[in-house]
């Protein structure tokens, strides 16, 4: 990491008019979030990540701060076809736009396609980090083909067994109509 700035207490301003880099590696614990949406395995996962800072022209003919964030993780979670431990790539890149103001933030990110943030001199680089791969998750993470077979049939032969026993009561019902009719 770059010793003149914190991923936790990122001056964005600094960071952009230095077109600095910052970038690191994590481990998954300290993102407790991501953690939620793991398996008991993912202890010792590794959450890599870069941010790039740069000013560039905006439409007021003035510059604007901008980070340009890579991250990437394994994350271990539950195969929701066999139910056991999948390894997930998840990974996100993305450039920010930042602007003075929560209000100015809101109102420039609904009439832009630009993510707008708030400029900040004690950002947080990680919770971003975190919110930016939690939306990149999977939504119904599963082995491309796993590794034991999966039952995709909710039929017991027991119970389908002795449902054909069973008389079928509209069947009984038809014999009663028809001995009432004759």
């Amino acid at each position: 990491m770059n010793p003149e700035f914190s991923a936790q207490t990122l001056s964005i301003s600094a960071f952009a008019k230095a077109s600095a880099e910052l970038q690191g590696v994590e481990k998954l614990s300290i993102f407790s979030r991501l953690m939620e949406e793991s398996d008991a395995t993912a202890l010792n996962t590794e959450v890599h990540f870069q941010a790039q800072g740069e000013m560039r022209p905006d439409s007021a003919g003035g510059l604007a701060a901008w980070v340009r964030l890579k991250a990437q993780t394994r994350l271990p979670m539950v195969c929701q076809r066999c139910m056991g431990s999948v390894e997930m790539e998840v990974q996100c890149d993305r450039a920010f736009r930042f602007v003075a103001t929560e209000a100015l933030a809101e109102e420039e990110d609904e009439n832009s396609e630009e993510d707008v943030l708030v400029i900040s001199k004690h950002f947080d680089l990680l919770s971003l980090v975190e919110d930016e791969l939690l939306m990149a998750l999977p939504a119904a993470p599963k082995h491309p083909s796993c590794p034991q077979p999966v039952k995709l049939s909710v039929a017991d032969a027991d119970f389908t067994e002795v449902e054909a026993d069973k008389p079928n009561p509209f069947a009984v019902l038809g014999q009663l109509k028809k001995g009432t009719t004759d």
